[in-house]
């Protein structure tokens, strides 16, 4: 292999002209996948008994990449979800690998057919009406930064952004007048345009209608004019909740971060009718397989499907005993 075919030259190229230069993934995927390597090469190194640097592609196999795996899980406990992450992120570099370097096509071929682990499937949080109102009657709208965070908790719960779509809205970001929308750049840099309701955008023209602090572009800025952060709309979230829990009790068993504020969204227009297939559209999601998820959270939709199937009645004719030694064996597994 030469020098411009190395490994360290191979994931150079990776990180820069695939994901950044022809994919144009978004900062969050170049971390996720950077942390990936990171771990993933210093436990290769550990492994090979060489720096990172001093690694060769082909010692990259599909047994280390799987005990490397492992090793995140029993080491690290990181979640099912998360050793898949890290899978998906080696997979994308081996995939570009497969174009540069053609002749390791079998070691690829092993290294992709890592399969990833199925994990159990939890059922989503989200609040109910009483909840909703419980939060957003937290924030002291005599002040700006509570005015500021009814304004991000109203958004969020009736649109259904994700965090990183909301703490990157810029003030011209929303479009008032028929037609009121937000738009935001969301996951694969697409960009999307989301309908606001009547309320809503009474709520956004008063807030907008507020000078900004520095002449601040963001529309949620922080004191000094900064753009909010991730960590900072959790903390404020976190503070309004135990607020509210004061008046609603049924708060106290929920632990509510940014993203139920999203599956809250997709809730609400699910109670309303709104079909899956639009509920998809709105919050962005790659595939309607995503949206399923809140059909199976949805109790309401299940007890009225309950309702309308005839209850069936019969004899029973006992306990089904096979008629083969062998079947009974399969049978009780």
């Amino acid at each position: 292999m030469n020098r411009t075919s190395s490994l360290p030259a191979l994931i150079e190229r990776f990180f820069t002209e695939r994901l950044m230069r022809q994919q144009h993934v978004s900062m969050h995927t170049v971390a996720s996948y950077r942390d990936t390597f990171r771990l993933f090469l210093g436990f290769a190194s550990q492994r090979r008994k060489r720096p990172p640097s001093e690694l060769e592609l082909g010692e990259l196999d599909a047994p280390l990449i799987s005990d490397f795996l492992d090793h995140q899980e029993a080491q690290r406990a990181a979640s099912t979800r998360t050793r898949n992450l890290r899978l998906t992120a080696i997979r994308s570099f081996f995939r570009f690998v497969a174009f540069e370097e053609p002749a390791y096509s079998a070691h690829i071929a092993r290294v992709l057919a890592i399969p990833s682990k199925r994990g159990d499937k939890k059922l989503i949080h989200f609040l109910n009406r009483l909840e909703i109102e419980a939060l957003l009657d937290a924030p002291d709208r005599t002040t700006w930064l509570g005015r500021r965070d009814h304004t991000l908790l109203s958004l969020a719960i009736q649109t259904g952004l994700r965090l990183s779509e909301l703490i990157g809205l810029d003030r011209d970001s929303i479009s008032f007048g028929t037609g009121a929308h937000v738009s935001c750049v969301g996951k694969g840099r697409k960009e999307r345009c989301t309908p606001l309701p009547r309320p809503l955008t009474v709520t956004l023209q008063r807030w907008l209608k507020e000078p900004p602090p520095h002449n601040a572009v963001a529309l949620f800025p922080n004191v000094h004019g900064g753009r909010l952060s991730g960590d900072a709309v959790q903390y404020l979230l976190g503070k309004y909740v135990k607020v509210a829990r004061a008046r609603c009790a049924s708060l106290r068993q929920k632990r509510v971060s940014p993203h139920v504020l999203r599956h809250t969204a997709a809730m609400e227009l699910l109670q309303a009718g709104v079909d899956c297939s639009v509920i998809a559209l709105w919050l962005g999601h790659e595939s309607m397989e995503t949206t399923q998820v809140y059909l199976h959270a949805h109790m309401a939709l299940k007890e009225a499907a309950l309702a309308k199937v005839p209850i069936l009645k019969g004899r029973s004719k006992g306990r089904y005993r096979p008629p083969d030694r062998l079947l009974q064996f399969l049978h009780g597994l």
